[in-house]
């Protein structure tokens, strides 16, 4: 077996490390405000960064130039809203113009009352539908035994929601997510546990590539998508 034999200079302790950021961010602050009160090789190594020219932070002192304006990230985004409901306004205003459009091309007069239950409806489903992409593998059949006890997850039920069985059969503007234009939250819910809570399971919500979760999306979500085998080809897998 070879011996792996570790070069002394990695050996040696970095004085540069996490534990000892706060002193150097100190030194870096102290180094704006008088350069005279640290060390000359620390104002060398300051020196070197180039930082005289760089931004100042909120607090009227200047940042370093490694330091980043989206830091720390604010979470955000389907995965975010789809727990919190928190809605970007860009989101509902594209939902509200889409559907004035589609009473417009229909010659549908919309209330303004009526205008703004279709955004919040279109807002509820799409919440519903990304909690079924985000958590709907947990209650996937997997267990052909039943043994295992099933656990209650009220993120996938559309009470939660606030749709109600009156509101099972009226169509939702969900904007040709799931395939379609226009679905009730019976075809909603259908097609969500059929995609994501039967025999097969799936979960991309946190691949960070858009590309390649979005094509998943498109390859599984959806009328006519679902994963079917038939006998014989059940066998060739099993085998």
């Amino acid at each position: 077996m070879t011996k792996f034999v570790q070069s002394k200079k990695l050996q040696e302790p970095d004085f540069l490390n996490g534990q000892n950021s706060a002193y150097v961010e100190n030194l870096h602050k102290k180094y704006f405000s008088d350069p005279g009160k640290i060390e000359t090789s620390w104002k060398t190594f300051f020196d070197s960064l180039g930082d005289e020219h760089h931004s100042t932070n909120g607090e009227g002192q200047k940042s370093a130039s490694w330091s980043r304006e989206d830091w720390p990230p604010k979470p955000n985004g389907d995965l975010i809203s789809a727990f919190d409901g928190q809605w970007n306004m860009d989101t509902a205003e594209n939902l509200r113009e889409k559907i004035s459009e589609r009473a417009v091309e229909n010659k549908i007069t919309i209330s303004e009352q009526a205008l703004k239950q279709a955004v919040l409806d279109s807002l509820r489903a799409l919440m519903l539908i990304r909690a079924f992409r985000i958590r709907g593998h947990l209650a996937a059949t997997l267990d052909p035994l039943n043994i295992a006890k099933k656990g209650t997850h009220p993120e996938l039920e559309h009470e939660t929601y606030g749709f109600s069985k009156k509101d099972a059969q009226r169509p939702i503007f969900i904007d040709n997510v799931l395939g379609l234009q226009t679905a009730t939250i019976t075809e909603i819910l259908e097609i969500l546990k059929r995609t994501y809570c039967g025999n097969f399971a799936l979960q991309y919500m946190h691949i960070s590539d858009p590309e390649q979760a979005s094509w998943l999306k498109e390859r599984i979500e959806g009328l006519g998508k679902e994963i079917q085998f038939t006998p014989q080809g059940k066998r060739a897998i099993l085998n």
